[in-house]
């Protein structure tokens, strides 16, 4: 559903339709077969992209699409992933955005993912060819290549409310001043007071150019970054940035530092929460929240680093497994 909301009228985003989501998954599904899975379980949608990318196709493997009803909203994924967990999948291929991401996150800390960027803002997924994407969660799940090797634990934002509550962030957690609790509208930086990023990226689209171009952190180092910001006129510094595709607006900063992994820090009410662009709780004048910036999300798995390890052992030189010994053809093309 997110594929086709206001945010990507207002930003310029690619629509993904259901014919591009189900071309996606199709090619997902061949590289993970070709790689070794024998199980692959995709996820039931309202658009029957996942029921319609698998009735065409004729692999050796046991492939299958969950049962159950569709609530066309983040509990689906929230379900999905919890269901996948449970029967022992061993590499997650998730298809969509930063928010997308958080919610597999949420359900399952560490889970080998591989994340393909279709969301509005793609700080977390990266852009890669969906059959590689599927050959290296093949690999991984198959055992070709051990977990350890493929992956690493990402970073994640850990908060803490006053109340005892806690949530999670794997790019962005922001303090908007004057905003509303479930707006899909892009974030208007004028309104933006605290920020908190484990991944500042001069190049990307969001909240993490914000700090990028003031402090360049990676999805590698050891740290986060925190950034303070004004109204305008409040003193901080014009900062243009890419706050969605195809739309630029001015972030006034007052201060942007390195975060220290494990090191809290204290943000101040009044504004609403955002993780990862969801915007979720209202903090009050006199409320706050504290969050730290820690290593052991999601261990996403390293596409062309799997891929050339399974390369050294020589795991693509047998015949593949859907060949037709009788007609000498591929059953899938």
């Amino acid at each position: 559903m997110a594929g086709r909301d206001v945010r990507r009228l207002l930003g310029r985003a690619l629509q993904q339709t259901p014919e591009m989501k189900r071309n996606q998954i199709q090619r997902v599904v061949v590289g993970a077969v070709a790689a070794g899975a024998r199980r692959v379980v995709l996820m039931r949608d309202c658009f029957r992209s996942s029921q319609s990318a698998i009735e065409g196709l004729r692999l050796h493997a046991d492939v299958s699409v969950l049962d159950g009803p569709i609530e066309t909203n983040a509990s689906d994924t929230t379900t999905a992933v919890a269901r996948l967990r449970e029967i022992g999948c061993g590499a997650l291929v998730v298809l969509g955005g930063d928010g997308t991401n958080r919610i597999v996150a949420s359900t399952w800390r560490d889970a080998p993912i591989v994340p393909v960027s279709m969301g509005t803002n793609n700080v977390f997924p990266e852009l890669v060819e969906a059959t590689s994407a599927g050959a290296a969660a093949g690999c991984v799940a198959s055992g070709t290549v051990p977990v350890d090797e493929a992956t690493r634990p990402c970073k994640r934002i850990e908060v803490e409310f006053a109340d005892g509550a806690g949530d999670l962030a794997l790019v962005d957690l922001a303090v908007l001043d004057g905003d509303h609790p479930g707006s899909l509208l892009a974030f208007d930086p004028e309104q933006l007071r605290h920020l908190v990023l484990t991944r500042g990226e001069p190049a990307a689209v969001g909240t993490s150019p914000i700090g990028g171009l003031l402090e360049p952190v990676t999805r590698d180092d050891d740290c986060g970054v925190q950034v303070t910001c004004t109204a305008p006129g409040g003193g901080g510094q014009p900062l243009l940035v890419a706050v969605s595709p195809g739309l630029y607006r001015t972030a006034h900063v007052r201060e942007a530092r390195r975060l220290p992994l494990g090191q809290w820090t204290r943000l101040q009410g009044p504004g609403v929460v955002a993780f990862d662009g969801d915007r979720q709780r209202r903090l009050g004048r006199d409320e706050s929240l504290r969050a730290r910036v820690v290593r052991d999300g999601p261990r996403v798995i390293r596409v062309a680093a799997t891929l050339a390890a399974a390369a050294r052992r020589c795991a693509f030189s047998q015949r593949p497994p859907w060949h037709d010994d009788v007609g000498g053809r591929f059953d899938c093309c």
